[in-house]
């Protein structure tokens, strides 16, 4: 049995807050690229989620690079898997809690 994935009041905020960003900004083709490669990303997370590295800034959390924009942050318990945030890069991480 895998781990189950749950998703943060304020990772939803983040995710809704990127893709409204990326769609004023980017056509619909990076938009579905983005949602895919999101995907892929938490599948990654759900099959092996300790395979990425701790970070240094919240060592209860993992983080994941989805792209030079974007990082995952999540947290391992039992079988189940947290979603802290997702991180716009260009934002400052010390402001982060």
């Amino acid at each position: 049995m895998g781990y189950k994935l749950h998703w943060s009041e304020e990772s939803v905020t983040n995710l809704e807050e990127i893709l409204e960003n990326l769609s004023k900004n980017w056509t619909n083709r990076e938009v579905e690229n983005f949602k895919k490669r999101l995907g892929q990303q938490l599948d990654l997370i759900i099959k092996n989620p300790f395979m990425f590295p701790i970070s240094d800034h919240m060592p209860r959390l993992r983080k994941a690079v989805l792209s030079k924009q974007t990082t995952i942050f999540y947290e391992v318990r039992d079988k189940a898997i947290f979603l802290a945030y997702l991180h716009v890069n260009r934002k400052n991480i010390e402001n982060l809690k």
